[in-house]
C-alpha cells in the first residue's frame, strides 16, 4: 500500500474507527479486502495500538476526576527516562504518559473516582517512586475536546432574541 493511502487510512481510523470499511475503500479507491488487509497488517506491526471511544464523562452517570501531572525525574543510567515512564504507566490510575520538553520531563494524565483518590495516588504512589524529583498536579475541570472530538458544540440558537 502506498504511503499516502496508508496515511489517509490511519487518519480515517483515528477520526472514526467505526467507519464502514466499504466507505473507507471507496474514499481510498481500493477494494474492501485491501483495506481490511492493510488494517490487519498495521495492527500486527503495532502502528495501530488500539481503538478508543471519546467519552464525555460529565454526561456519564459514573463520572470521574482526572488530572494532568507534571513530573520532574532523574533519568536512570543506561535507561534514560524509559524505565521510569514504564514504572509509572503500569499504575491503573495512569491513562497517559508522555516525555515532553520544557520545565518538567513527563506529563501524566491520571484518573480516580474522587479528588482524594488522585491526591492519594500522587502522595503515596507517584511521589515515592525512585527517580521522581517533583510533581505538580492540575485537576481537569472540564474537557472541551478529546481524541479530536468536540464534546459539546455550542449553538448560537440558544441566544435570546433582541427586539429593537
Amino acid at each position: 500500500m502506498e504511503k499516502a493511502k496508508r496515511a489517509a487510512l490511519l487518519e480515517m481510523l483515528e477520526e472514526n474507527a467505526h467507519m464502514p470499511r466499504e466507505k473507507m475503500a471507496t474514499l481510498l479507491d481500493m477494494e474492501v479486502s485491501e483495506v481490511e488487509q492493510a488494517i490487519c497488517e498495521m495492527e500486527k506491526e503495532g502502528i495501530i495500538s488500539g481503538y478508543h471511544a471519546a467519552v464525555n464523562w460529565e454526561r456519564a452517570e459514573n463520572s470521574r476526576v482526572e488530572a494532568m501531572i507534571e513530573v520532574r525525574v532523574s533519568p536512570q543510567r543506561d535507561e534514560g527516562f524509559d524505565i521510569i515512564a514504564e514504572r509509572l504507566y503500569r499504575f491503573s490510575e495512569v491513562r497517559e504518559v508522555s516525555l515532553v520538553s520544557g520545565g518538567f520531563d513527563l506529563l501524566l494524565r491520571v484518573s480516580g473516582q474522587t479528588m482524594r483518590d488522585v491526591a492519594f495516588f500522587v502522595a503515596e504512589k507517584l511521589a515515592t517512586q525512585e527517580g521522581v524529583l517533583s510533581c505538580a498536579t492540575h485537576f481537569i475541570l472540564k474537557d472541551y475536546k478529546t481524541l479530536g472530538v468536540v464534546l459539546e458544540e455550542r449553538s448560537d440558537d440558544d441566544r435570546l432574541a433582541v427586539m429593537l
